[in-house]
């Protein structure tokens, strides 16, 4: 499904490459104007050494000429930090001369209705004033006061909103319900009274569509979710479209790091709920994704994360409690004390877990992935999520472990429970590197990963035993995925298995393994100077 509609995204990444390349010219000229200013500084010091007999004029001359060549110097670290600095200036000169601009809708006055369609992804309405809802028509209305001119101008005004993050997707948001956002004059047919008054905005949005598609969860609603939502620090209601029990029961730890307040079920809760302020649909900047520099507080995918752990350290330290409970009485001791002590020692060892996948893109040689990678040093973990796995458990396990190894699926998306510095292996199957790279690949190394990319080679796919080896499944996978969605899926994603080339696997254990050394090795001596 994440592929679904990918021309649509590439037009999208093009525009976005375009604005890359103005910024690197930028940065050219920016590097010209840095080799004037050194030229002219080496003229300076050499006038001052030719023309100068004072014993002083030629000692000063003779340290600018060693500071000319040192700036001059290419790979110099005073030269590097020099070009930061001077980076640094134009860059603040720069935002302070132009100011990035409000986003639509960012000043809303009282008694209006403003709707922004500017973005790909989704629409975001803003509603301000007396807010009421009305499940019987799939209604919000905003009340006009008749003695507010400005607001009195905007009675009357319609809109209609589906709140999901996949708005040029047509056939998923025909799934939406859609909303109708009216502003009426007070005396208009509107509900006439609250049942409930809420002195806290309302962000309204959906958890249909794709939903109980754990990346889709993510990208297209709990990231979005974050975006919007956070900069009302938990003073906030949430509304929710398509409500699903399952869907609270299995994201309610983070929901309750957004909002202080239950959420709302819209379609069967016929109570009209009555808000200064809502906000229908979310915000969403790019696949699993957060962009700083449209964010209050400039927060990034780091702070995401951060709030995840907030989300869930109380549920996880309550399973490690009953395990260790479990554990104890069945070797029939009174303290837990000697099964700490064990689990500390195990920590010598670099973790690893293994996303198993059953069905299509497994690897047909897992056994042999275990055994290679014990023999390379590591503890090893293989977890099999399902619909129903807790969260808070898969959480526990990716948190603490240094390697996540797995195929290129819905269920890389738990790359977001590793601590930043971890290794990330993902396997690319044929025919999937465009999107291994876009939804997986890059979002990770933003979080801090060390993201370290395994693409088979054709006999190491499923498919090798079932096409011919000219054939341009195995030998031009772009030509096939350029015959549609429905092609791609059957092919590469619903139709191929992985058996892994362990010779060629090893190496990647082995740069993982290189990379925990490193790691400890540099956070043992950061600890060593704050120690110190």
């Amino acid at each position: 499904m994440v592929q679904h509609h990918r021309a649509s995204l590439l037009l999208h990444q093009q525009q976005r490459n375009g604005e890359e390349e103005g910024q690197q010219v930028t940065a050219e000229e920016g590097v010209g104007k840095m080799k004037e200013l050194r030229r002219r500084l080496v003229d300076y010091a050499c006038h001052h050494r030719k023309h100068g007999h004072d014993a002083l004029l030629r000692m000063l001359a003779g340290f600018a000429l060693v500071s000319c060549l040192l700036l001059l110097l290419p790979g110099s670290p005073f030269s590097a930090a020099v070009d930061d600095l001077l980076q640094m200036g134009r860059t603040r000169l720069d935002d302070e001369a132009a100011p990035a601009p409000a986003p639509p809708c960012a000043a809303v006055a009282n008694g209006t209705i403003c709707c922004d369609r500017t973005a790909m992804r989704t629409d975001v309405c803003v509603m301000r004033g007396d807010v009421r809802t009305e499940a019987a028509s799939n209604s919000i209305f905003l009340l006009v006061p008749p003695d507010n001119s400005t607001a009195a101008a905007a009675a009357g005004q319609y809109e209609r909103i589906r709140p999901y993050t996949r708005k040029w997707e047509s056939s998923i948001m025909s799934t939406i319900d859609e909303l109708r956002l009216r502003a009426v004059p007070e005396s208009a047919k509107a509900p006439a009274s609250c049942d409930v008054r809420h002195d806290v905005p309302a962000v309204v949005f959906s958890t249909g569509g794709y939903t109980g598609n754990v990346y889709h969860e993510f990208n297209d609603g709990i990231i979005p979710l974050y975006i919007t939502a956070r900069q009302y620090n938990k003073k906030v209601v949430f509304v929710m479209l398509e409500y699903h029990d399952w869907w609270m029961t299995k994201y309610g730890h983070i929901v309750e790091q957004l909002s202080d307040y239950p959420p709302i079920d819209f379609t069967n809760d016929r109570r009209t709920h009555c808000f200064p302020e809502a906000i229908i649909g979310l915000r969403i900047h790019d696949e699993l994704a957060i962009d700083a520099a449209r964010m209050p507080s400039n927060r990034t995918i780091q702070d995401f994360r951060r709030m995840l752990d907030d989300a869930y350290r109380g549920r996880v330290q309550t399973i490690i409690e009953e395990e260790e409970k479990a554990a104890a009485v069945a070797l029939g001791m009174a303290t837990h004390g000697s099964i700490k002590k064990k689990s500390a020692l195990k920590d010598n060892k670099p973790r690893m877990v293994i996303v198993s996948r059953n069905g299509s893109r497994g690897i047909e040689n897992e056994d042999e992935l275990v055994r290679a990678a014990v023999g390379a040093g590591f503890r090893v973990a293989v977890l099999q999520p399902r619909q129903d796995t807790e969260l808070a458990k898969m959480y526990r396990a990716l948190n603490a472990s240094d390697v996540m190894v797995g195929v290129h699926g819905a269920a890389m998306t738990h790359f977001l429970f590793m601590r930043p510095g971890s290794v990330f292996i993902q396997v690319v199957p044929l025919g999937t590197d465009w999107a291994a790279e876009t939804y997986y690949g890059e979002p990770a190394r933003r979080l801090g990963l060390r993201y370290m990319p395994y693409k088979i080679k054709p006999a190491e796919s499923s498919l090798y035993r079932e096409y011919a080896k000219d054939d341009p499944v195995l030998t031009d996978p772009d030509t096939v995925n350029a015959k549609g969605w429905q092609v791609t899926k059957k092919v590469y994603l619903d139709g191929q298995n992985v058996r892994l080339d362990m010779a060629r696997f090893r190496r990647r254990l082995r740069d993982a393994y290189d990379h925990w050394v490193e790691q400890r090795q540099r956070d043992g001596t950061e600890e060593t100077m704050v120690e110190g």
